[in-house]
């Protein structure tokens, strides 16, 4: 099989085409030939440093496979192989899941991928290959964020920041579209404010027209405030929230998100969804529906993975990055 990888754990290694032997399941096992790859900040911000993404390279390299380390978590494709005790899926299966290190596995940047069933979720004729690539993280990020700690429904408030970024459009959609949230605000730069409009939010602020937060306090307060760009206050995002509110950090790889989950009233939480066959249901359902779409900004070949982390890195991308692994 065809992979982008590294050859070690080491920070910064640079990613390499290379070809490792195709996998054979095992008894509870299921290989998939992937078509489409999600790419998502995880997938660069593990080959580089900080505390927290030295812990990911550490527990990577402690819990996952020998090098050479293949990344990524997202993948949709057709189920290839099947194990003797696999009775969930069969050959041919149209399926999106995601890859996990913690269960011995390599990444998802590969044209094939070895997991077990539960880490994957059928999916209907209707939804593309590449469209499903590209809800594992994100997706299932915003789908606990709206429903883990303050569970969403009608007559309750949200407001996302970063609504125009990739776990922002799946919240902005997953709280009006699918939870039925009384009133959606999104904050994002002027140029995203139709495309925001677009995906259902009541009210769309303007980040370059003044104070977001000072602008949102005037339609909170918010039973979930979901921050999935990591800049702003939290000790000013707590004071938008109900009594009973939570305010989520999308992926809180800063130290200073990590020392305010410890903040009473401990309103404040850090997410990063692990994608699986349960919590991708409810997406896949979503999208067959109609209710929640995916805007796919870049869709390259799996040999250019360095030029989608070099995109992602530059945080201008609307949408999703997507890459190829077959025709």
């Amino acid at each position: 099989m065809i992979v982008m990888g590294s050859k070690s754990w080491k920070q910064g290694e640079p990613l390499v085409r290379m070809e490792l032997e195709t996998p054979v399941p095992g008894r509870k096992q299921v290989v998939v030939a992937v078509h489409f790859i999600g790419v998502n900040p995880v997938d660069w911000k593990m080959r580089q440093s900080g505390p927290l993404r030295f812990a990911a390279r550490a527990l990577g390299a402690i819990r996952g496979p020998k090098p050479p380390v293949v990344i990524g978590v997202d993948f949709a494709g057709v189920v290839q192989a099947i194990g003797s005790d696999v009775t969930t899926f069969a050959v041919g299966d149209r399926v999106v899941g995601g890859s996990n290190f913690s269960r011995g596995q390599r990444g998802s940047y590969a044209d094939t991928v070895i997991v077990y069933p539960d880490q994957l979720c059928k999916l209907p004729d209707s939804v593309p290959l590449d469209i499903a690539g590209c809800l594992p993280v994100a997706g299932v990020t915003a789908h606990m964020a709206l429903t883990q700690y303050c569970p969403i429904s009608a007559g309750k408030k949200v407001l996302v920041l970063g609504a125009s970024g990739g776990v922002g459009q799946f919240a902005v959609q997953i709280a009006k579209h699918v939870l039925n949230a009384d009133l959606v605000a999104g904050v994002c730069s002027a140029k995203n404010v139709q495309l925001v409009k677009d995906l259902g939010a009541d009210i769309v602020l303007d980040y370059t027209a003044g104070d977001p937060l000072l602008a949102a306090q005037a339609h909170g307060p918010y039973d979930v405030i979901v921050d999935g760009v990591g800049s702003y206050p939290a000790a000013h995002c707590r004071k938008l929230l109900t009594k009973d509110g939570a305010h989520i950090m999308v992926a809180g790889d800063k130290a200073e998100s990590m020392l305010q989950i410890a903040v009473p009233p401990f309103q404040s939480k850090a997410i990063l969804g692990a994608p699986d066959g349960q919590h991708l249901l409810p997406l896949v359902q979503a999208v067959a529906e109609g209710k929640v779409k995916v805007l796919i900004a870049h869709c390259l070949p799996l040999a250019d993975a360095q030029k989608a982390h070099d995109l992602s890195q530059g945080g201008r991308v609307v949408g999703k990055i997507v890459l190829q692994a077959r025709p």
